[in-house]
């Protein structure tokens, strides 16, 4: 039977490998990108009209009618501060772009990461608003070294004034962009407005290597936070024969909900709405944001969101104000959870998942070794940081592996009545299995005790893999060979395959690991599951982050070290319990006299 096993999870694995190096052999080539540009006013993917079929418009629609769209081309004007310089346009008085200053676009070039370059609209641009939405040319007002406002009229009925302020230095974080959109009436009567909806950005892939895993927008009701991820709105599939999402590629996706924020982002940067007062839903949309590429071609698409809010009916000669704070810079989770600055939560949309608990601690106790350690004035800082987390981790959890250790130890010493047991009541597995619960209990010996350490060890491992896929911290990060922590390691490409080096250390450090490590059954299963996972292992993350990679190979190679020390410790003793054991409970008791 074990060789059976062993010859199937071989066969497995060599499948799996061919299947890897068949799959990255007829993996599409990246097609070239043209330079990014801001996408002008005319482009059609500068145009985020509604859908027919969108969500229901205000019963006051027809208050305000469209005037005739300004054809006159865009201007621009730029406030800066030392993290981000923001690109405002009088097409519909909006962002469009933001430069972060702090963030190159590409390794070892100057020129600075750029969010929402190319757009669906300008970032919180009204949307469907006859008359002030993004085919609206604003006024520019006033201008300073922190401050822009804009103003424009709506059929002389509405009079609409933006303005923009950049905060920081002591008065908010310097990502965060400060809006309110002022609405007067110059009626000498009540004027009902439309359903205010506000454009929050639109997310790009990073590269052009990059096919939009982390592309999504999400949003915060106050309980939950629900994202809603680029794949969703690309139909067809194997599943959708089944019923299980769509056919066809969905335009947008309609989402009612009170909205505290909401986010639009990739893998590394987000664009984070927090309004003054919830919002009523939002609308999430798939925009082609390289009009060359194939229609095909998943890496030409990104998402755009929309976030709607409630405009009561204006009294004569009134105003109202909408405000919010806007984010727009890179996923650091202790930017974002600063509660100073961010006092709803905004941390969640680095979704770090089920074990976000773990990723959080993790984040935090590497950001502070990497501060305590240089910061960035030390070479390969980011890397020492991870592998100096690694190593406390670990011995952290000393205590718990030597009981682990010395459980399984013991469990090794009962196999030999274990066997005996099976054959004894083999053709009754459940007198077999009340057997084997006495004999550790007689014995005193945990059965699972050997594999605490493993069941310690995965949340932590989990969490340090949702937190890689978040955080820009790693982005461009240098160690050793590796040019970037937040991707694969490769050095050289045989016949297509990539050649990444921390994997195959991670991987070969696992088979010496199981091969010190006794096993703590005899069940030839688990043996043959013990020997395979190795491989899988490597398999698995193999194109991932190589700061994955270097986790596990640090741990891996500390816990070599540390059975190698466990291994010389002398041998448990094996104690029955003495009450288990007619004869011997006789001996020990003391005959009573006779009278």
């Amino acid at each position: 039977m074990d060789k059976k096993n062993t010859v199937i999870g071989v066969l497995l694995i060599i499948a799996a490998m061919a299947a890897f190096y068949y799959s990255a052999k007829i993996a599409p080539q990246p097609q070239p990108r043209p330079a990014i540009e801001t996408a002008p006013a005319t482009s059609p993917i500068a145009r985020n009209q509604a859908p027919v079929g969108g969500p229901a418009s205000s019963p006051h629609d027809a208050a305000l009618t469209a005037p005739a769209r300004d054809t006159a081309p865009a201007e621009f004007v730029t406030v800066a501060n030392e993290f981000i310089s923001v690109k405002f346009t009088n097409a519909g008085g909006a962002i469009d772009s933001i430069a972060l200053l702090k963030h190159a676009a590409v390794k070892g070039d100057d020129k600075p990461y750029v969010l929402n370059a190319l757009h669906a609209a300008p970032a919180l641009s009204l949307v469907d608003f006859p008359g002030a939405d993004q085919d609206a040319r604003y006024q520019l007002v006033s201008r300073t070294s922190t401050e822009v406002v804009y103003r424009a009229r709506a059929n002389e009925q509405l009079e609409i004034t933006r303005r923009y302020t950049l905060l920081g230095n002591g008065n908010g974080d310097p990502y965060q962009i400060r809006h309110e959109t002022t609405f007067r009436n110059l009626a000498n009567q009540p004027l009902p407005l439309p359903r205010g909806a506000i454009n929050i950005g639109t997310a790009a892939p990073v590269n052009a290597e990059d096919f939009g895993l982390y592309l999504n927008v999400g949003y915060w009701d106050g309980e939950d936070f629900e994202h809603v991820e680029r794949s969703k709105l690309e139909g067809g599939g194997f599943l959708s024969g089944f019923g299980f999402g769509s056919k066809v590629d969905l335009p947008f996706i309609d989402r009612p909900a009170a909205i505290m924020w909401a986010s639009v982002k990739n893998q590394f940067f987000a664009s984070i709405l927090t309004p003054d007062e919830p919002g009523t839903g939002m609308r999430i949309a798939r925009v082609k944001v390289y009009p060359q590429a194939p229609v095909e071609d998943k890496r030409a698409y990104g998402v755009s969101g929309i976030a709607y809010f409630e405009v009561k009916p204006l009294a004569a000669n009134s105003s109202t104000t909408w405000g919010a704070t806007y984010f727009a810079g890179p996923k650091e989770y202790t930017r974002l959870s600063n509660t100073e600055n961010f006092k709803h939560d905004e941390d969640k949309a680095m979704q770090f998942g089920f074990f976000g608990w773990f990723a959080k601690l993790l984040i935090t106790i590497m950001s502070k070794v990497h501060s305590w350690i240089g910061g960035d004035s030390l070479k390969w800082g980011w890397g020492w940081s991870i592998v100096i987390t690694t190593l406390c981790l670990k011995i952290f959890f000393v205590p718990f592996t030597l009981a682990a250790s010395r459980s399984s130890k013991r469990m090794a010493k009962l196999a030999p009545m274990l066997t005996e047991i099976r054959a004894k009541h083999k053709d009754s597995p459940q007198k077999a299995q009340e057997a084997m619960m006495r004999l550790y209990k007689d014995y005193k010996v945990n059965p699972l005790g050997g594999c605490i350490p493993v069941l310690i060890t995965i949340p932590f491992f989990i969490g340090f893999f949702s937190m890689l896929q978040s955080t820009s911290e790693l982005r461009f990060a240098a160690f050793l060979w590796a040019s970037d922590l937040s991707a694969p390691d490769t050095i050289a490409r045989i016949l297509g395959f990539p050649l990444n080096i921390m994997p195959l250390l991670m991987g070969g450090t696992m088979i010496v690991q199981m091969r010190l490590t006794p096993m703590p059954s005899t069940d030839n299963m688990q043996a043959t599951m013990f020997k395979i996972m190795p491989w899988i292992f490597t398999l698995f993350c193999y194109n991932f982050s190589c700061a994955l990679a270097l986790y596990s190979t640090v741990n891996g190679l500390f816990t070599i070290g540390q059975q190698m020390f466990i291994n010389r410790l002398p041998e448990p003793e094996l104690e029955k319990r003495l009450e288990a054991d007619p004869k011997a409970k006789m001996k020990n008791v003391t005959p009573k006299k006779k009278k």
